[in-house]
């Protein structure tokens, strides 16, 4: 498992395109049945991808719950969000099955032992993105489909960002410890998401972007509001972003992503706005 450390405000100023990368950029997420993983010590959220092919796959194929968490199982304190970017998989869960298909989630708290993961199809596999938590207690395992998250549609193609947010694990539709995760799709003819731009002291988050074209990329602006940065950054590929940070992209076309936060704080509208005339 990968580890990364905090990087404050003032080491982030000064830092190299390489050296963001190698801090907040994470990248190889799906490998064929396997699991990766990022443990960020911004509110130590982890990361994690799977592809299951030909095999079914263990969450904890390359974490060491004792030696990484202090824990015996990694969920015994920790909660857990999966949404599904590939063709359908099963999520086993303790023992029962739940079956996802494209762009469907699954809740898993706190307390669960083991989570097995498969694909219906070896040449269709599924793609799980997963985000974990800490946690301090066990509310209900829930499976949320498309139509069961909540949509907001904002923007204009005229202002380049019309777009539909998909709430998935989100106090709107379900009760978790800390743990939020959403889904946003970019119509064709808009690039630009977050704009204009905002911080959440009380929240990090972390943005995972796909259904972006080999030959296309996408500039993901973050730091301070007047200490911006950006990073180039490709097809399936995640970034973590402090609290302190803004979080912005714009693509060279149409594109999906996944937001997920973490904090002491799930209020989604407790943002602080930043005038786009104030950026630097």
């Amino acid at each position: 498992m990968d580890v990364r450390y905090s990087t404050g405000k003032e080491a982030f100023k000064h830092m190299t395109t390489e050296e963001l990368r190698k801090e907040f950029l994470i990248q190889n997420i799906f490998n064929a049945n396997d699991v990766s993983a990022v443990y960020s010590h911004v509110d130590r959220i982890v990361t994690l991808g799977a592809m299951p092919t030909t095999e079914k796959v263990d969450l904890e194929k390359n974490i060491d719950a004792m030696k990484d968490f202090g824990v015996n199982y990694f969920l015994e304190r920790r909660e857990l969000g999966i949404i599904n970017i590939g063709e359908t998989g099963v999520v086993n869960v303790d023992g029962t099955d739940y079956t996802l298909n494209h762009y469907d989630a699954l809740y898993i708290p706190m307390g669960t032992k083991k989570v097995m993961l498969s694909s219906k199809d070896a040449a269709k596999p599924a793609k799980f993105y997963m985000n974990s938590t800490p946690a301090h207690r066990a509310f209900p395992l829930k499976l949320i489909t498309l139509n069961d998250a909540k949509h907001v549609h904002l923007g204009s193609l005229e202002e380049s960002n019309e777009r539909t947010i998909n709430q998935y694990i989100h106090p709107d539709v379900l009760d978790t410890c800390q743990l939020s995760m959403g889904l946003t799709h970019l119509e064709p003819g808009s690039v630009w998401n977050t704009m204009p731009a905002h911080t959440h002291e009380r929240r990090m988050e972390v943005y995972f972007y796909f259904d972006i074209p080999e030959d296309q990329a996408l500039f993901h602006f973050f730091g301070e509001p007047q200490e911006t940065r950006h990073i180039v950054m490709h097809n399936d590929e995640a970034v973590i972003n402090p609290s302190w940070s803004i979080h912005s992209g714009c693509g060279t076309r149409n594109y999906t992503f996944i937001w997920s936060m973490a904090g002491e704080n799930r209020t989604y509208t407790d943002q602080d706005w930043i005038k786009t005339q104030d950026l630097r």
